[in-house]
């Protein structure tokens, strides 16, 4: 009779996961130091329920010590088309790749619970499911459970999924097998692609960033008017950011087939007109991004990140579209129209010097 990991594994894999492995609970404690040494740095920004939460987040211990066995988890999102081909078409909003189709915290905890109650009927424990909202350290786990290391990008990356991988985490009473782990940057050699590509240089060295940089961080988690020093540098980006990722040699072997559907881009979200976003008020946007991440940003930090990139543009056909947002209620979005404008306005000038 096959042992209950390679059980775990097949059911997992019938599931929809693409990768799955076995770490004691504190094999990643080690984690829980860096942690502590980044917020005390201040690199994590605004996102104050990181250091709320610290305590329980250094280890999976501190949030359930019954804890004895850690299964990590990896559901394939790989893009089947290159995340960078928008770079040079102005009029349309980037939306990182991750976001272009189905939430993937419903999609990834429903598999989770399904295994949970897998694992349950095959032997009675306790056990406790975690996707990226809970204050569990994903990527440590994952690396002590050998599905992958962190990258000098501080994503996890793995030798056949790239970069395109969403984490799951079950913790169990179970005392399971463990996986040989991986060691942080094993793969990645003298390649340093990820930090050089980074539009902001929010990156300090290998493996350590600073999230007030990051235009992920700056497009989806910080609340209020975008710094002025990052703005040139978002380009068309208004939701997340895939440089770092997408210019990983070990994408390579990532097949898009092995991506889980739920996750194919929706043909709105694939390639959205600026124009078309800023015509959208609270309720066109909720209708819009019903089902996906996106929608918790809310429409006004949308529409935020989609006036910088319209003044990036520097299309002067969007100005009718930007025009109205000037009086809007959100004096984030007022001041962002008003950058806007006289982005576009520079940006014309600039061009009709060079001609």
């Amino acid at each position: 009779m096959d042992r209950l990991e390679d059980q775990i594994r097949t059911e997992a894999e019938r599931l929809g996961f693409a990768t799955c492995g076995f770490t004691p609970a504190n094999g990643a404690d080690a984690a829980g130091l860096e942690l502590r040494q980044w917020l005390e740095a201040g690199h994590h920004g605004t996102m104050g329920w990181m250091e709320s939460r610290a305590a329980h987040r250094v280890s999976p211990l501190a949030l359930w010590p019954e804890a004895r066995s850690a299964i990590a988890l990896g559901m394939s999102y790989a893009p089947a088309t290159d995340p960078l081909a928008l770079a040079n078409q102005p009029e349309i909003g980037r939306i990182s790749v991750y976001a272009q189709g189905g939430d993937y915290h419903k999609t990834v905890k429903k598999a989770l619970k399904a295994l949970a109650r897998f694992i349950v009927g095959q032997a009675p424990s306790e056990l406790k499911v975690f996707v990226d909202t809970a204050p569990v350290m994903e990527k440590p786990l994952a690396q002590a459970a050998g599905i992958g290391w962190q990258g000098k990008n501080t994503n996890l990356v793995s030798r056949d999924h790239g970069c395109w991988l969403f984490l799951g985490v079950i913790l169990t009473s179970l005392e399971l097998r463990p996986d040989p782990p991986a060691g942080p940057g094993q793969h990645c050699g003298s390649c340093a692609r990820c930090l050089r590509a980074c539009p902001t240089d929010a990156f300090d060295g290998p493996h350590r960033i600073d999230a007030r940089r990051c235009i992920s961080y700056l497009t989806i988690e910080h609340d209020g008017p975008i710094p002025l020093e990052f703005r040139a540098a978002m380009g068309n980006r208004i939701y997340g950011c895939d440089d770092c990722l997408a210019v990983c040699p070990w994408n390579r072997f990532a097949d898009a087939a092995a991506a889980n559907r739920a996750f194919l881009p929706r043909a709105e979200l694939a390639a959205p007109r600026l124009g078309d976003l800023l015509a959208l008020d609270d309720a066109a946007f909720r209708e819009m991004f019903a089902g996906s991440p996106i929608k918790r940003v809310g429409r006004n930090r949308m529409i935020r990140n989609c006036l910088i990139a319209a003044g990036n543009s520097g299309d002067v056909a969007l100005v009718p579209s930007v025009e109205p947002l000037l009086t809007d209620p959100d004096p984030v979005v007022g001041e962002a129209a008003r950058w806007a404008l006289d982005q576009i306005a520079a940006l014309r000038r600039e061009n009709m010097h060079a001609d």
